[in-house]
């Protein structure tokens, strides 16, 4: 049955690695920013069981039919009609980003600490970007368990209805957490630790690990740390979770090359 709400247009901008969900076998955390500049999120969306050509990239502008969500309180947290979405453009990445850059810029905060702060005060936003001073270091752990647990697997392997499609294999677990431990530029900062659930981290750990077998770490510090500290201007992409709203975590990477004339954030008008 479709479900009747708002039609928007949303420029698609996070995508989390998906997780095993009662409703849809996985979902993944996504998020956007639309056509009227507010950042929205779309959840639940079971993205492997789209069909192919409702399967969005990061950066390119949708549109759906979207519905507040009436158990989630995020202000931002919508229930999109998953038979509506239309695949609309791509956003260039010519010009170090200027078209993407020129969307984020005014959602842009100064630090984690300042949405952290304002999230205190005003119960939202529950989504941000900004520019961390210092990236530190990125960390490798190991899960717990690298297997899914028994509830875990009874999601991924549950019946769907007839109008939901499993997707066509079983979700990998990434038997790895990855951290980013970092410092705003506020001076009051005591410095933080950050899981990072970007989709492009997961897949390139599942790619490399193919790739290079023992040594596929290497090839995720040079891309996620090296890079990301020397080679970008590196923001994150943040949100917090719906059953712990004082926790957050990077739900995306932003990561224009680094401008030789300084943040081209600074030179946009």
């Amino acid at each position: 049955m479709a479900v009747l709400g708002a039609k928007k247009k949303i420029l698609i901008t996070v995508r989390t690695y998906p997780v095993p969900a009662t409703r849809g076998v996985e979902v993944s955390c996504t998020a956007g920013v639309t056509h009227e500049g507010e950042w929205i999120r779309l959840f639940p969306l079971p993205y492997r069981s789209l069909d192919e050509d409702k399967q969005f990239r990061k950066y390119e502008w949708i549109e759906a039919e979207v519905r507040k969500a009436t158990n989630d309180q995020r202000p931002e947290s919508f229930i999109p009609n998953l038979e509506t979405i239309r695949i609309i453009e791509k956003l260039s990445t010519s010009d170090g980003w200027r078209t993407r850059k020129n969307i984020i810029k005014p959602l842009l905060r100064p630090s984690m600490c300042s949405i952290q702060q304002q999230h205190a005060q005003q119960n939202a936003p529950t989504l941000g970007v900004f520019k961390p001073g210092k990236i530190k270091r990125l960390v490798i752990e190991p899960e717990e368990s690298a297997v899914w647990t028994p509830s875990e697997l009874a999601k991924l392997n549950q019946t769907l209805s007839l109008f939901q499609k499993a997707p066509e294999t079983q979700l990998e677990k990434i038997p790895f957490k990855f951290k980013y431990e970092f410092l705003c530029n506020d001076s009051n900062c005591n410095g933080h630790s950050m899981s990072c659930m970007d989709w492009e981290l997961g897949q390139s750990y599942r790619k490399w690990r193919a790739d290079y077998g023992d040594q596929w770490q290497s090839a995720i510090r040079e891309r996620y740390e090296s890079q990301m500290i020397e080679k970008f201007d590196t923001h994150f992409f943040v949100g917090n979770l719906h059953q712990f709203p004082q926790s957050w975590i990077i739900v995306g990477l932003f990561y224009p090359p680094q401008q030789s004339t300084g943040d081209l954030f600074d030179l946009l008008t």
